[in-house]
């Protein structure tokens, strides 16, 4: 005889028993990586992978280097300055031949481990390798294209019994006013001076100077002794110290001073300036030209 109680704990023993053996089973296999999807880790693939990777990267890098030198000492050389955009276009359309050049050079123990993610990576890092190799290349010291430019401002100056006035305006539209007191000429000669500022050297350029006014054309030349003889009037145009006058030459001996005279008593009108600077860059002629005009006002009269 069995009492209800003990049959009771027996079977609540029972069950027990056999929801553990169910959940441990479960258990087993939630930890399971293979019914989770996860693959089982290799180590030899994996050294494998990041040995392909690594000469897939040091690979487009020697391939960036050699198309960025093809571009600078081969192809930009005989091209000329109105056909410049082949000079990227060209290089960068190059990418495409990435994965053919991957099949091609990598031993057949790497190419299983190239993926379309490669790709994807390969034409990044060709990419901006390219342009910051295009970029060292065609800057000093290994290369100039561009001429020298306007150290900062131009000014025109009227030089009377001594003293120097300075034309209104500030250079920055390329515009400058001289209006008259009295008469319909300028009293005094007129100058035009500024600086060149170049990364390389811009002493090596050639300047030419036009003056134009009521259809006639008229070149000039620089005065080279200008800035040295009038250096004590001249001298706080150089830098910032001097605020009523143009910045003309902000950056000291570093920067090449030009005066150039425009003439004695210029008449009433527009006097338009034409500045074209050339000089030997490498690996081609660097150009660059400005236009001013000087507007010569008549005296303003009041209204009786």
């Amino acid at each position: 005889m069995v009492d209800l109680k003990t049959a009771m704990a027996a079977a609540q023993t029972e069950r027990r028993k056999r929801e553990g053996r169910d959940g441990g089973d479960e258990k087993k296999k939630r930890r399971s990586g293979a019914d989770l999807g996860i693959e089982p880790f290799d180590p030899v693939k994996y050294v494998n992978k990041e040995r392909a990777d690594t000469a897939s990267m040091w690979l487009v890098i020697a391939y960036a280097v050699i198309a960025t030198c093809l571009m600078r000492y081969a192809l930009m050389p005989s091209t000329t300055l109105d056909k410049t955009d082949v000079l990227y276009l060209l290089p960068l359309s190059m990418i495409i031949l990435i994965p053919q050049i991957h099949r091609m050079v990598m031993p057949e123990r790497f190419k299983e481990h190239y993926t379309k993610g490669t790709w994807f990576k390969s034409f990044f890092l060709y990419t901006f390798t390219f342009l910051s190799l295009s970029f060292l290349l065609v800057n000093p010291p290994f290369g100039d294209i561009v001429a020298p430019q306007l150290s900062s401002d131009w000014g025109v100056v009227v030089e009377q019994d001594g003293n120097f006035t300075f034309a209104d305006g500030s250079g920055k539209d390329g515009h400058h006013t001289w209006t008259l007191t009295e008469g319909e000429y300028i009293e005094g000669g007129t100058w035009i001076l500024f600086g060149l500022a170049d990364n390389v050297d811009n002493e090596g350029a050639n300047i030419t100077v036009l003056h134009r006014f009521q259809n006639t054309d008229v070149p000039l030349v620089a005065n080279e002794s200008f800035w040295t003889t009038h250096g004590d009037d001249v001298g706080t145009w150089r830098t910032l110290d001097n605020r009523s006058a143009p910045i003309l030459l902000p950056h000291g001996d570093q920067d090449q001073p030009f005066a150039i005279f425009l003439g004695d008593n210029l008449a009433v009108g527009d006097h338009e300036i034409s500045i074209n600077i050339s000089e030997e860059g490498d690996p081609w002629t660097n150009t660059r030209s400005y236009s001013w005009v000087l507007s010569v006002e008549p005296p303003v009269t009041s209204a009786e």
